[in-house]
């Protein structure tokens, strides 16, 4: 990850830059989430210093801007492959990385050591604009939409003027939602109901529609290149999904909109079609594993040879742990707690978190890190790339340990909804007597725990993606000699 020698393409050195940053944020948004953890247990830890509602911040905006660096870095490395050409006006492409780089630097300094400001103009332009998940002041907002357009910019231009495939059809297509939904949060109304609407597109349509469609995209890519795929299959499931989330994730939406006051058929339009959006994602993975693995059989009894080999492992994990996460997290999870007659009770509890945790990271995170693997992979120059032991103890314990925080975020949400919703009635007494009953001291102890370990995990993740290259072509090297000899 620390070099760009074998590459011939100034997208993919772009992309690299753009993965570098990613996991840095990825990094830091580990560690505000511990510091979260730990003052759910020991509210005074950095009273004063760096409190709650700001180390919340910190974590929710680092995971939302570390996936789309990652995202963009991805589409950068892939460009010249599926367009057979670099990217079109490299230099705006360069300088827009440097300047968003920059600007989240500036933003992320301002919430450590300004934090807030009084009730004015002058703060939501220059500080906060106070909106949930969305804070970023005003200037960065327009900024991060004036990126993404330069970013649309290389992509469609490259995209005209080279080799036109399937997967680039839909991210040029999802691009422009990605930059025009973003939009939906960049003003505000007076009216609350109305205000909320809108700030909806952005905190669940933005992320339902365009980043699923993005993931499929990456999906569909990354498997025509690790398995040798068949184009016509991945790119079919991929039209799939475009048709389930440009429509379903739409109404999709539905199931939030009861609490803004909108009517009640809402609730059952939104559950039933928000759960069908990882659908498609699972069934592309199935098919092409299925044809990969009949493939394998038939040549090695016909020929004595397998298939096309595996030439990425530790891709290839994150890839399959992508396509059931994804199922898990966005799907079960999603869905258990979305239906209506169960929503009414779990609104707003640890059942939210359960599931943003796992969907985050099953549908996003792990396609992500499966790129940057690809990345390195490129930048060395390795034809096949095995799994290290420390390849096996990053995906091992980030697994694990956000499985265990869903789990244990799942028992504190039980533990709201059973004693503060339905025993004590859901008033504020009943959230404070919650807060601090055995069940949610202890879900919340191990929720901490899982942090610990998944973070453990990402310092071997780190470590493996700055070491593999190096390792792996040494290892090629060796084995080339060796051949010779």
């Amino acid at each position: 990850m620390l070099t760009n020698k074998h590459l011939k393409y100034e997208s993919q050195k772009i992309g690299m830059n753009y993965f570098r940053v990613a996991i840095v944020l990825f990094g830091a948004q580990l560690l505000f989430g511990l510091v979260c953890a730990i003052q759910y247990l020991w509210p005074g830890f950095l009273f004063e210093t760096l409190d709650f509602n700001i180390a919340r911040i910190l974590h929710i905006n680092a995971l939302v801007v570390w996936m789309l660096f990652a995202m963009l870095g991805s589409v950068y490395y892939l460009l010249p492959d599926e367009a057979g050409r670099d990217v079109v006006g490299a230099g705006l492409g360069k300088l827009g990385f440097w300047v968003l780089t920059a600007a989240v630097t500036v933003v992320v300094l301002v919430y450590l050591f300004i934090q807030i400001g009084p009730g004015k103009e002058s703060t939501i332009w220059f500080i906060n604009e106070g909106r949930e998940y969305i804070e970023a002041p005003r200037w960065a907002d327009i900024g991060i939409v004036a990126i993404v357009l330069i970013f649309y910019y290389n992509v469609f231009f490259t995209y005209i003027k080279g080799r036109q495939t399937g997967i680039l059809t839909v991210l040029v297509a999802d691009l422009l939602a990605l930059a025009g939904l973003y939009l939906a949060g960049v003003f505000f109304t007076d009216n609350i109901s109305m205000d909320q609407f809108w700030w909806w597109w952005v905190i669940h349509l933005w992320v339902e529609a365009t980043w699923e469609v993005f993931v499929g995209a990456l999906a569909a890519y990354g498997l025509i290149k690790i398995l040798g795929a068949k184009r016509e299959i991945v790119e079919m499931w991929l039209w799939i999904e475009v048709l389930l989330l440009f429509g379903s994730g739409i109404l999709g939406l539905g199931h939030h909109y009861f609490w803004i006051g909108t009517p009640e058929y809402w609730w059952e339009i939104g559950a039933l079609f928000s759960s069908l959006e990882p659908v498609p994602l699972v069934a592309m993975f199935v098919h092409v594993l299925y044809d990969w693995g009949k493939e394998q059989g038939h040549k090695e009894a016909v020929e004595g040879e397998g298939a096309h080999a595996v030439s990425n492992s530790p891709a290839m994990a994150w890839i399959a742990l992508n396509a059931f996460g994804n199922f898990l997290g966005a799907g079960i999870w999603g869905f258990f707690h979305t239906l209506p007659q169960v929503n009414i009770y779990t609104h707003g509890t640890q059942f939210t978190a359960a599931h943003g945790h796992l969907a985050f990271f099953g549908a996003y995170a792990t396609i992500l890190i499966a790129m940057m693997y690809l990345g390195v992979q490129g930048a060395y120059g390795i034809k096949k790339m095995t799994m290290t032991f420390k390849s096996k103890m990053a995906i091992g314990l980030i697994t694990f340990g956000v499985i265990g925080m869903t789990v244990a975020l799942t028992i504190a949400g039980y533990e709201q909804v059973l004693v503060e919703r339905a025993e004590l009635g859901a008033g504020w007494d009943a959230y404070f007597i919650a807060q601090n009953l055995t069940w949610m001291k202890q879900a919340m102890g191990w929720r901490l725990v899982m942090g610990v370990i998944t973070f453990i995990g990402f310092v071997y993740l780190l470590w493996d993606l700055v070491t593999i290259g190096e390792v792996e072509e040494a290892k090629e090297a060796n084995e080339l000699q060796s051949a010779v000899a």
